[in-house]
């Protein structure tokens, strides 16, 4: 896979939380949206209480969807968070992500062991990605954009769509 995926080539997708309500998930598909990734817990103490209506959403409409937690590192350690989400974000097959160079640097020290298992979400508003925290050489899913013309941020896999269904599927 590349680098920085092709912005136009790449399946498009969003994530969205609780601050998008009432979302038309047909539109949503029919914009060529093809994954979701939706909020459903913040540190050790949020639960959103729009996750499962927008699951449920997104699944009727056809698109592959995920669930993902908001890391608070300043507010507790990684396996607290981890298990918050576990027990709180009504799915499985979940991956963590990071949720930026400083705070990997800072929770990890930089480190590279989670590279060799574990794909990469990373948040860079930019036209190309920056280099990547400890371990990486590509990212799995790039959000490149804050917003765009579906609700939520803009985002790509960085492969084709059986390689997106595959990962959803746990590979």
């Amino acid at each position: 896979m590349r680098l920085s995926p092709d912005k136009h080539a790449c399946p498009q997708g969003i994530d969205v939380s609780n601050y998008q309500r009432n979302i038309d998930w047909t539109t949503v598909a029919n914009n060529g949206i093809s994954f979701v990734y939706i909020k459903a817990t913040e540190g050790t103490s949020y639960i959103s209480p729009s996750f499962r209506s927008q699951y449920i959403g997104a699944t009727d409409a056809g698109l592959i969807r995920g669930g993902y937690h908001f890391a608070r590192p300043d507010k507790s350690d990684g396996a607290t968070q981890a298990n918050f989400f576990l027990a709180h974000g009504d799915f499985s097959n979940t991956y963590q992500a990071a949720t930026g160079r400083d705070w990997w640097s800072t929770c990890t020290g930089d480190s590279t062991s989670f590279a060799n298992d574990n794909p990469l979400w990373i948040a860079d508003w930019s036209s190309t990605l920056r280099p990547l925290p400890g371990g990486w050489t590509q990212a799995s899913f790039w959000q490149y954009a804050d917003s765009g013309q579906n609700p939520g941020d803009a985002d790509l896999w960085n492969g084709d769509m059986d390689g997106l269904r595959a990962m959803a599927l746990g590979f």
